[in-house]
């Protein structure tokens, strides 16, 4: 993507959204998650697997995946980064579930 030419401001011009589009890549993208999960597995390498990805970015919440794929990016020497993340973010998934468990609990007593 382009970056935007724009002064700084909240709001940008249509005109200046669409220059940023490439439509050859970007034309089956119509939702913003497609478009993070693509880009997403582009990060880990595994363009082979962007479904996954994608389907990762609709249901699952975005800190979650930004927690992982930062996880990623700080490893070092790492030989599989797709496989990282995914452990990562089971890691993630499972210390919040954990969390929302007592705090179900503490709410019960």
């Amino acid at each position: 993507m382009k970056p935007l030419k724009s002064p700084p401001s909240p709001f940008h011009s249509i005109k200046d959204i669409l220059s940023r589009l490439d439509l050859d890549q970007d034309k089956y993208i119509s939702h913003e998650f497609q478009k993070y999960g693509y880009d997403l597995a582009e990060s880990l390498n595994d363009l082979k697997n962007k479904s996954l990805y994608i389907k990762l970015a609709k249901v699952t919440p975005r800190a979650w995946l930004e927690q992982a794929r930062n996880f990623v990016k700080d490893a070092y020497n790492v030989k599989n980064p797709a496989r990282l993340f995914m452990w990562k973010l089971a890691q993630i998934r499972k210390e919040k579930t954990q969390n929302s468990k007592s705090e179900i609990d503490k709410e019960d007593k």
